[in-house]
C-alpha cells in the first residue's frame, strides 16, 4: 500500500471532522457495531444470535484494531518502530485489544474459566470516546490530572488499609477474614453504608464515623481536580476557536 493509500486510511479510521463522507460513515459503523456488541452482555444467557453478533463484531473490531496499529506512525506524528510500539501501549489501544478477548470463550465456550472473558465486552464502550468531542475533552482532562488522581487514589488506599487494620481488631467477630474488613473500609470511606457489617463497640463506631467523615474530604478531592481541569480544557478550547 502506497504512503498516500496509507494516509488515507488514517484519515478514515479518526474521527470525521472536515465533513469526510467515507470518515463519517465509518464513524457511524464502528458505533453501531460497538453498541450491538453489548447486546449480550444485557440477556441472562447466551444463545446461537449473541454469537453470531460475538463473531460479526468481533471481525469488524479486529479489522479496525489492525488498521489503527497499521497507521500508528500517522497517529503518533512519527515514522519510526517505536511509533507503532508506543501505540501499542497506549491507553485506548490497550482497550481496544482487550475487547477483543471475549472471543476465546465463543471459541472454547466449554472452558467455564473463561466464561469471566465475556465481561470484557464492557472494554469496547471506550471505543465510542474517539467518536465523541465531549469524551475527547474528558479523556484530555483526565491524562492531564492523572499524575494528581494518582495521588489521591494512593492516599484513598492507605486510608481503607489502616482503618480496616484498626477495625479488624477491634471488631474480630464480626469479619470471617481481612478481606471483609477491607470490604467495610471501603463502604465506610464511600459513605455508602450497605448495614451488612455494623460495629457494636464504641471505639468501633468512633472509627466507622471517623471513616464517614474522611470519606466525603477523600471523595470531594477528586472531584474538584477534575472540576477544575475540566474548566481550563474548556476556556482553552474556547480562546483558541477565538484567535
Amino acid at each position: 500500500m502506497s504512503e498516500d493509500s496509507k494516509r488515507r486510511v488514517y484519515e478514515v479510521l479518526e474521527a470525521s471532522h472536515t465533513g469526510d463522507v467515507s470518515s463519517k460513515a465509518y464513524d457511524m459503523l464502528m458505533t453501531t457495531a460497538v453498541i450491538v456488541s453489548l447486546i449480550p452482555l444485557t440477556l441472562k444467557n447466551e444463545n446461537i444470535y449473541s454469537k453470531y453478533i460475538d463473531v460479526f463484531t468481533f471481525i469488524i473490531l479486529l479489522i479496525d484494531y489492525c488498521a489503527r496499529l497499521y497507521t500508528a506512525d500517522y497517529k503518533m506524528g512519527y515514522k519510526s518502530i517505536s511509533a507503532y510500539i508506543a501505540y501499542f501501549f497506549s491507553p485506548l489501544a490497550i482497550f481496544d485489544l482487550l475487547s477483543l478477548v471475549p472471543i476465546l470463550y465463543v471459541i472454547w465456550p466449554v472452558n467455564t474459566s473463561l466464561k469471566l472473558l465475556r465481561l470484557f465486552r464492557a472494554f469496547r464502550i471506550v471505543k465510542l470516546v474517539r467518536y465523541s468531542k465531549t469524551m475527547v475533552v474528558i479523556s484530555n482532562v483526565l491524562r492531564k490530572v492523572k499524575k494528581q488522581l494518582g495521588a489521591v487514589l494512593i492516599l484513598i488506599m492507605i486510608y481503607i488499609f489502616i482503618s480496616a487494620m484498626l477495625i479488624f481488631q477491634l471488631e474480630a467477630s464480626l469479619f470471617n477474614n481481612f478481606l471483609d474488613a477491607l470490604y467495610w473500609a471501603t463502604i465506610s470511606i464511600t459513605t455508602i453504608g450497605y448495614g451488612d457489617i455494623s460495629p457494636i463497640t464504641t471505639a468501633g463506631r468512633v472509627i466507622t464515623m471517623i471513616s464517614a467523615l474522611v470519606g466525603m474530604a477523600v471523595i470531594a478531592l477528586p472531584t474538584g481536580i477534575i472540576t477544575a481541569a475540566y474548566m481550563d480544557e474548556i476556556r482553552r478550547k474556547k480562546s483558541k476557536y477565538e484567535l
